[in-house]
């Protein structure tokens, strides 16, 4: 048996982590009791808001370029299996290697392997999404092999033995105060009287880094875009890091999943626009690195590309879900979520926070059972669809986060609290006698209201319910009692 993309399917859980992880509800209500929390939060969602909408706002032919985005995904989707033959071919022509991997498991042997046939015993790594999915630095950890984070937030994270919470600022949730403290505690030569100005903290990292940088010799990527008929690939960013990791190492290696392919060099003049704008409220991002397999005498001289599936053929399965992949990891969509602004990445449980890891994680993983943690992530939303209009590339995240909800219902493995209540409803619905034998007996909640509202109710089911909700007190008369007293027999 082989996925849509040639690959061999294997009995494995590349998501097994999930399994087990409390549900988003369970997760939100803690973050939302942390004050410091929502104000970081609140803070930085608004501020990157405000420079994207005026740099936005710029852009006279801001629609068709999301209609073009989207296109242009729209057809790799269609075509993903060619193109990434075609990637592969130029790759190879290039002096490049092409690994393929199809799960987590699989990808980060091909890397530990890698690093070990180097010799060396740390590396250096550009922010990236897919080797957070697949767990690399972990991996590599087991092998005796450090992985140093080289982006100034994800360093932070790392540092400070997190969790990142976002696509764009992975340490989002963290304020000023908190970075110089981190940094006071875990950099050894820091300067003891460093303050919580930006530019210092950014000069502390740069001082903690550089001599990382210099005597590197392997360094790890993720990928923006990659280019099928040139065996091209793209990384963007703000700092600088990344074309440092890029060029200075002897090995290079790129971890990528398969949707990040356009067809043509032409197709990035589309998303080099869309991308910045939606992602850090810029006109262009500060540092775009392209590099097409091995030059020789500049850059790094040995070169692979993991290429993961990991779900994604699940994804490229379904007609409507496959929209998720074309997902530019531009956090847009986390930006202007509500839910997001209030219950921040980490109670998502996920690498993919925010409306489209809502989407993608279920996608990814499958849902599994009510349990799974994956289950109440389609739920992690208002449905306003402030997603929708944020999103580049025009995602539908609304109406699939609609259809993974009606997924998420078709799991269940045994009846909840609301089947029972909804299959009585049916019942006392069914028959006019028992309806109003029902309506009477319903009348009893007017002994447990208060000012007109139901608040709570005893038992573990009605008590979610009730959390999140109110409900009226029912009225004294019922319908048909005020039918017959008003209109008696003769009416």
């Amino acid at each position: 048996m082989t996925t849509d993309l040639g690959m061999p399917t294997v009995a494995s859980d590349p998501y097994g982590h999930l399994r087990g992880s409390e549900s988003f509800p369970v997760a939100a209500r803690r973050s939302l009791a942390d004050t410091q929390l929502r104000q970081n939060l609140g803070h930085a969602t608004r501020t990157i808001r405000a420079k994207r909408a005026g740099v936005v706002a710029e852009v006279d032919d801001w629609e068709e370029l999301r209609r073009a985005g989207e296109g242009v995904k729209a057809d790799v989707m269609a075509r993903l299996p060619e193109l990434l033959v075609q990637f592969e071919e130029a790759v190879t022509a290039r002096g490049g290697v092409v690994h393929w991997a199809r799960d987590a498991v699989e990808a980060n042997r091909i890397v530990v392997d890698l690093v070990r046939g180097t010799g060396v015993e740390e590396v250096v790594k550009v922010k990236s999404m897919a080797t957070q999915e697949t767990g690399l630095n972990e991996a590599l950890g087991e092998a005796g092999i450090a992985a140093l984070e080289t982006d100034l937030a994800e360093l932070i994270v790392q540092l400070s033995d997190d969790r990142p919470s976002h696509f764009l600022v992975p340490a989002i949730h963290r304020n000023r105060s908190e970075i110089r403290d981190i940094f006071l505690r875990e950099m050894p030569d820091v300067d003891p009287e460093l303050t919580d100005e930006p530019r210092l903290l950014a000069m502390a990292a740069r001082a903690h880094l550089r001599r990382k940088f210099l005597s590197a010799r392997v360094g790890i990527s993720g990928a923006n875009f990659a280019v099928a008929d040139t065996g091209t690939i793209s990384v963007v960013e703000s700092e600088g890091n990344g074309r440092m990791c890029l060029t200075l190492p002897d090995t290079l290696i790129t971890v990528m999943g398969v949707e990040k392919i356009v067809p043509t060099w032409s197709d990035l003049e589309v998303f080099l626009q869309l991308l910045p704008r939606s992602s850090t409220g810029e006109r262009m991002n500060p540092y775009t690195s392209t590099w097409s397999g091995v030059t020789p005498g500049d850059g790094p001289q040995t070169f692979h590309v993991v290429l993961l599936d990991n779900g994604r053929s699940n994804v490229l399965a379904s007609p409507d879900g496959r929209q998720a992949l074309h997902c530019i990891r531009c956090s847009a969509c986390l930006n202007v979520c509500p839910v997001y602004e209030r219950a921040g990445g980490h109670a998502y449980g996920s690498v993919y926070p925010g409306p489209i890891g809502a989407v993608l994680t279920p996608q990814l993983t499958g849902i599994r059972g009510t349990d799974d943690v994956s289950a109440s992530l389609p739920y992690a939303s208002t449905l306003c669809g402030a997603c929708f209009d944020a999103c580049p590339v025009r995602i539908d995240i609304p109406h699939l986060l609609v259809q993974q909800r009606a997924a998420a219902v078709d799991a269940h493995t045994r009846p909840t609290t609301q089947d029972v209540a909804m299959r009585a409803a049916a019942a006392a619905m069914s028959s006019p006698g028992r309806f109003s034998l029902v309506e009477r007996a319903l009348k009893l909640g007017r002994l447990i209201g208060r000012s007109g509202r139901i608040r709570s109710v005893p038992g573990p089911g009605a008590a979610a319910w009730f959390g999140a909700r109110d409900m009226p007190t029912p009225p004294a008369e019922t319908f048909r009692q005020w039918w017959a007293r008003t209109r008696g027999p003769s009416s």
